[in-house]
Parts: structure tokens; sequence; C-alpha cells
């Protein structure tokens, strides 16, 4: 198909992607959308809610290990990405952020050498969206073989990233709602959650008591003193009004399973 040449006809071209949303063939539509649009090699989208916490939504394209990189993703490397540090900053405007230019130099050696040298990636452009606690955040990318993106692509995918972020947004919805124990208990201790009152430290702490981790395992974990983890929690018990771990655990449980109101 003729590339795309204005940014007019490249927001008109997402209009598929619309028709797309919730049904089996997104993943596709949205590759062979962005394929048109700027010769997009792959296309990985993950969930935000607290930052402690990435699920990997989406991966499609020519990338073979990109489910891989997904996971790597979620499980580690999310800490690892630049990115992350705008996006949590613009989460007040709950607005459509678009990132800054890919420059290689700016993602940490480990990073790099799995996600661009090891997979082949050399050029990349990415969007993000907040919607209520979630952010979903949109990359997009251009493998070895194809090259960097040319300006006239790299115009033509910032003219659709709004507009695609807020499909993407749509289409994920109900998985990245779906939140795992893990997610839940992130959100627990996110800015402005109902454990917003323990500063960052004390939510440190607590954060890993409730993962299981001993006082030892957690002095060694966060890389601070013993005597400095048992001030911690008694500061964070005191604050919770509790005096033991089985009341921390049973504040988490039930703030966890409170239902959401009806509409």
């Amino acid at each position: 198909m003729e590339a795309i040449r204005s940014g007019v006809d490249a927001t008109s071209a997402v209009s598929a992607l619309v028709l797309a949303i919730g049904q089996p063939s997104f993943p596709a539509v949205l590759i062979d959308t962005l394929r048109d649009v700027a010769d997009v090699g792959h296309c990985m989208v993950f969930s935000f809610a607290g930052q402690r916490s990435a699920r990997c939504l989406l991966s499609t394209g020519n990338i073979a290990i990109g489910p891989d990189l997904g996971t790597a993703y979620s499980e580690h490397f999310h800490t690892a990405d630049p990115n992350r540090d705008v996006i949590f900053r613009e989460r007040a405007e709950q607005r459509h952020i678009l990132l800054p230019h890919f420059a290689r130099r700016m993602y940490p050696k480990g990073y790099r050498k799995l996600f661009f040298e090891d997979s082949e990636i050399v050029d990349k452009a990415a969007t993000a969206i907040w919607v209520g606690d979630h952010c979903t955040y949109v990359n997009f990318y251009r493998t070895a073989e194809q090259g960097g993106f040319t300006e006239a692509q790299r115009q033509r995918i910032t003219a659709v990233a709004p507009i695609v972020a807020a499909i993407v947004a749509r289409h994920c919805q109900d998985e990245a709602d779906a939140a795992t124990p893990a997610d839940k208990l992130a959100l627990l201790f996110a800015a402005g959650g109902p454990l917003s009152v323990l500063t960052p430290r004390e939510k440190d702490v607590c954060r890993r008591i409730l993962d299981g981790f001993t006082s030892e395992a957690i002095a060694g974990d966060l890389g601070i003193a013993l005597n400095s983890v048992f001030t911690y929690r008694k500061r964070a018990y005191e604050k919770l009004g509790i005096a033991s771990q089985n009341e921390l655990f049973a504040i988490a449980l039930r703030l966890m399973t409170v239902p959401k109101p009806l509409n």
C-alpha cells in the first residue's frame, strides 16, 4: 500500500482501529495501520498503575522475541525506563503524553543490550495516556532491517499518536482493570492511595513485609541497616494504629477486597 503522506491522511487511517476495538483482530489491525502510517515494525503496549507495577498488554509485529521482551520489561526492566519518569510526572494532567525522541544513550547498559542490541531495535517512538488510575504506554519500534524512522515517518507517527493511544487504551481497558493481587497491592502504596500517610521508606518496608520478606531480607534488599528497618516499621505501625504484622496484613486484605461502587 502506498505510504500515507500527510498528518490528515495519517489520522484518518486509524479509523479501522475504532471498529476493531474489543475484537480478536485488534492486534493485527493495529500493526497493519501503523505500517501504513509510518512503516512501524513492531508495537508493544504496557500498563502502569503504581510505580512498582507494569504489565504487557499487547505485542504485535515483526520481533520474534516480542513476548519475551514484554515479560522482561514487566517483571524488572520497567524501573530502568527513562520514559517512566516523564509518564508519572504527567500523571496528574490526565492527558496524552508524547515521549521524548529515542536516544540509545538514555537507557542503562543492560536495558540497551536486551531491548535494542539482542532484539535489533534501532529506533522507537512512544506515547502514553492516563485514564483514571491506569496509564497505557504505547511503543512503536523499527528494526535493523528497516532502519530508523525518517523525519516524515516520525511526523506521521506523531500526528496519530494521541488518537492511537486513546483507541488502544479503550481496547485494553478491561484487561488493564483486571488487576492481579500484586497490582492491587502496588496501588495501595501509590501516591494518593490508602496508605499514602506513610513516607516512601516506610512504604518500602511495609510493602516488603506484605511480600513475605524477613527483616534481614528487607535490610538487604533496600541496602539499609537492620535497625533502620525496625525504626521504619515502628513508625509505619504507629501511623496506621497497629502493633503487629498480622494487623498490617488485615489492613491490606480489607483494602484489596473493597468492592467497587455501583454506577
